[in-house]
């Protein structure tokens, strides 16, 4: 065998993570309140990029820029990508004519709140108002910054004693304060006072609802109605009537309040209006700032210019930089409305009628249509929602598996969930429908689903096993 060396002439393709194009992917993932954020970010470090308002003044601008564009001459030396952005007259979106301006329909920011009350501050407000001296208010007040995001108690009151140094009579005075603020079950220390305390502002004496705080929460919670009403000596109706009025309390008092770290709101990304019969797509980046070159620095890149050759050097990379990322946030909005038309497209019957005729869809089918890879329509509806006439949606909702029907048709699985719904409202509170009697009603429509499908579905919607659902 001869080993020797030599020379090979090959041609390969590979793909090479570029800072730009990393750039792209991550632009096109970002949702728009995150787009924002990192705009401004790239404002603050790149000195080439400004924001614009949206005025009239786009067209000017690109007026300016074709005239004040370097002649070819002073490109040899650095063959800058900037010339083709400055040569590309083409704008980004709408624009308006000369002299008119655009109308925002946003409505003020004095209409809202930067955040809503938490429990803490919705408490300290009471206790302001509260008639107890000013020491019994400081030991209150240790009280409410040991609650948990429940509403319960989280510090054991002997402890709470020892350093505060305090009686601990004191303390149960400062708790009895507390336990009286809004909302009842406040500062309980575990379900059964939560239970308790609401019971009393209620002037509930009914002695079955007491018993089963006391002793049977957990034969409750699993349903065990007959096991709880044979202890008790009385009927299963009688202990379902008194359940029915603790379902009526707050367990957890303190969820109905925000928390300090807490969203609870939604923008949605892209909004579907039907207009005169036809579905219209917009995608909401009004909140997105605007950006543009700044004029500024085009003087160094002139000709004529007096700058050295580093100062060209850094304006020339800075200005490639910013002309990506104004590309990247346009490649972005056009993937998103392509990606958004179509489905859109593929899923008008759940637009026009809910979510029973939801099609079953995945990634591949919508990358082919809009001819795309997977993964850009994955990163495309990753963490956006939709406003559809059916509601807020999350993009993702869009694509769900599903089981064929006896046609042949495709039925996904929130279509499913739906109907297992209104078959189990349907059904006879008095006997309720096994999981594999419900199993065979969908066989009578036409749809084969195991048992083991419907439990799954069921759990997945929160919905109670058979026993828990009987009613006496």
């Amino acid at each position: 065998m001869r080993m020797d060396f030599g020379l090979n002439l090959e041609q390969t393709q590979k793909l090479i993570m570029t800072p730009e194009l990393r750039q792209a992917i991550t632009v096109l993932q970002m949702s728009a309140l995150e787009l924002t954020e990192y705009v401004e970010q790239q404002v603050l470090e790149n000195p080439l990029l400004e924001l614009r308002d949206h005025d009239g003044e786009r067209a000017e601008e690109a007026e300016a820029a074709r005239e004040t564009e370097p002649p070819a001459a002073d490109r040899k030396e650095f063959d800058p990508d900037w010339v083709e952005y400055f040569a590309d007259s083409s704008d980004l979106g709408f624009c308006l004519p000369r002299g008119q301006r655009e109308v925002s329909e946003q409505p003020a920011y004095e209409q809202f709140v930067s955040q809503a009350p938490t429990l803490a501050d919705h408490l300290h407000m009471q206790l302001s108002l509260s008639r107890a001296d000013e020491e019994l208010k400081s030991i209150v007040r240790y009280l409410i910054g040991n609650l948990d995001a429940r509403g319960y108690l989280s510090i054991d009151l002997a402890e709470a004693a020892a350093r505060l140094r305090q009686p601990l009579a004191r303390l149960q005075q400062a708790l009895a304060v507390l336990q009286g603020f809004e909302p009842p079950g406040v500062g309980a220390r575990n379900l059964q006072e939560c239970l308790t305390l609401q019971l009393d502002v209620l002037q509930e004496n009914n002695p079955v609802v007491r018993q089963l705080v006391a002793d049977h929460l957990e034969d409750l919670a699993a349903g065990r109605l007959a096991k709880i009403a044979a202890r008790l000596e009385v009927s299963p109706q009688e202990v379902q009537r008194a359940a029915d009025i603790l379902r009526k309390l707050e367990p957890k008092p303190g969820r109905n309040f925000s928390q300090h770290d807490e969203i609870r709101y939604i923008v949605p990304d892209v909004v579907v209006e039907k207009v005169a019969g036809q579905y219209i797509i917009l995608v909401n980046d009004a909140a997105v700032p605007r950006l543009t070159i700044n004029q500024t620095y085009r003087t160094v890149l002139a000709e004529n210019s007096a700058a050295d050759q580093n100062t060209k050097q850094f304006v020339e990379e800075k200005l490639n930089a910013a002309a990506w990322l104004i590309r990247s946030i346009e490649q972005r909005r056009l993937t998103l409305y392509k990606v958004a038309n179509c489905l859109v497209e593929l899923q008008r019957d759940f637009l026009e009628h809910g979510v029973k005729y939801l099609k079953p869809l995945n990634l591949k089918k919508v990358a082919e249509l809009v001819g795309v890879h997977e993964s850009t329509v994955s990163r495309a509806t990753s963490n956006k929602y939709m406003q559809t006439p059916q509601g807020v949606f999350e993009m993702k909702y869009f694509f769900s598996s599903g089981l064929s029907d006896a046609s042949g048709a495709q039925v996904s699985a929130e279509s499913l969930k739906k109907i297992l719904r209104e078959i189990i409202q349907q059904e006879d509170p008095a006997n309720p429908l096994s999981d594999q009697k419900i199993a065979e009603l969908f066989g009578q429509r036409g749809i084969n689903i195991s048992r083991r499908t419907v439990t799954k579905y069921r759990d997945e919607l929160g919905i109670p096993a058979t026993a828990r659902r009987k009613r006496y």
